[in-house]
């Protein structure tokens, strides 16, 4: 069959044009975007829950400020997950729909982060009680929804989705470690004394962190290796992702601490400095508390990357070296098309009789 004159074999094409619209070069989406999203909301909602519950429940007036300054933090973070999973579950509909854009894709994650501030600030406004503390909460968790669905908007889709699953177990994992902190305060010595309480605490602090730390890598990678199979049953040829993706991927969840305890003191800034003039106590609680909330987001941090990139590390093989000669028991080519100088000594022919009559 002959070939058509004018037309070029699709496997001789040379446009880079038809190469980038093929598959293996779009974007791999983050798979389970919408499980994670229905997961960061429950836990949202879970935290503003307890968080008017707790505040409720306290007498007006300053115990409701304290009690308002020590539950910010977590919702700050729940929020701050919240708005990054349903802003990748959102440009993972869009990318579907309508191709992979970039503006599309920012812009999707934008307002999915948005739909989520809005809403918590709504649910706060609505089911709290009309104090000066109520707008911090709600303008502040607003804006860590829309902050964590910018962060959604990377191209890198899967270590997005990597960084979420982690960041919420590492939530998870920290209010159930709170039942294991009196055991813990016993096995490090905490006595009757003020100092080995001190001393108790930080070990359990560091204990804290360093198991979070730990959770959050291998929950990284494992996010990552399963994404890594479903796109290569749909696509064989489908790109790998390298160690750097799967380095920020568990550092991300520290990162979100860190980026968490930011908004806290700048939007959160207000309600901090009431607590903190209620007594001496309060301001030394709080102080306390912001510094081993930053140590706790840097532990989480580096171990998570750490751990992340060691896991990633041991399913590399040995690499092949191009220099080093192939272990073949045949001869190389080129030494064994030389002739062996005996052998053709040994083929001459001496007789005189069969030399050449023209010699």
């Amino acid at each position: 069959m002959t070939k058509q004159p004018g037309r070029v074999p699709a496997a001789e094409s040379d446009d880079p044009a038809a190469e980038a619209a093929t598959p293996t070069n779009r974007p791999l989406p983050a798979p389970g975007a919408a499980v994670l999203a229905l997961l960061a909301l429950g836990w949202l909602t879970a935290m503003l829950w307890s968080t008017r519950e707790a505040i409720t429940s306290a007498a007006a007036g300053v115990t409701a400020i304290s009690l308002s300054a020590f539950a910010l933090p977590g919702v700050i973070s729940a929020a701050l997950v919240a708005g990054a999973a349903v802003a990748l579950a959102a440009g993972n509909l869009l990318a579907r729909r309508y191709g992979d854009w970039a503006t599309l894709r920012f812009t999707g994650a934008i307002g999915g982060g948005m739909l989520v501030g809005l809403g918590s600030a709504l649910a706060i406004n609505l089911t709290y009680f009309d104090t000066s503390t109520t707008n911090v909460i709600a303008g502040t968790t607003a804006a860590a929804a829309i902050i964590g669905g910018a962060v959604a908007a990377a191209r890198t889709a899967p270590a997005v989705g990597a960084v979420v699953t982690a960041a919420l177990g590492t939530l998870l994992f920290v209010v159930a470690f709170s039942q294991a902190r009196d055991p813990l305060f016993d096995l490090f010595g905490a006595g009757d004394s003020q100092q080995s309480v001190v001393d108790a605490a930080k070990w359990v602090s560091r204990t804290e962190s360093l198991v979070a730390g730990l959770l959050a890598g291998l929950l990284a990678y494992g996010y990552l290796t399963w994404s890594r199979r479903r796109a290569l049953r749909h696509d064989p040829e489908a790109p790998a992702l390298r160690w750097p993706a799967y380095l920020l991927a568990g550092a991300g969840p520290g990162l979100f601490l860190l980026l968490a305890e930011v908004i806290i003191r700048v939007g959160g800034r207000s309600l901090l400095d009431l607590a903190s003039a209620l007594s001496e106590a309060d301001a030394v609680a709080q102080t306390s508390l912001g510094t081993s909330r930053v140590d706790n987001g840097i532990w989480v941090l580096f171990v998570g990357a750490l751990t992340a990139l060691i896991a990633f590390g041991r399913t590399l093989g040995p690499a092949h070296n191009d220099d080093e000669p192939a272990d073949s028991p045949e001869p190389v080519a080129s030494e064994a098309a030389e002739p062996d100088p005996a052998e053709v000594f040994d083929r001459l022919d001496t007789d005189p009789a069969k030399a050449d009559p023209s010699r």
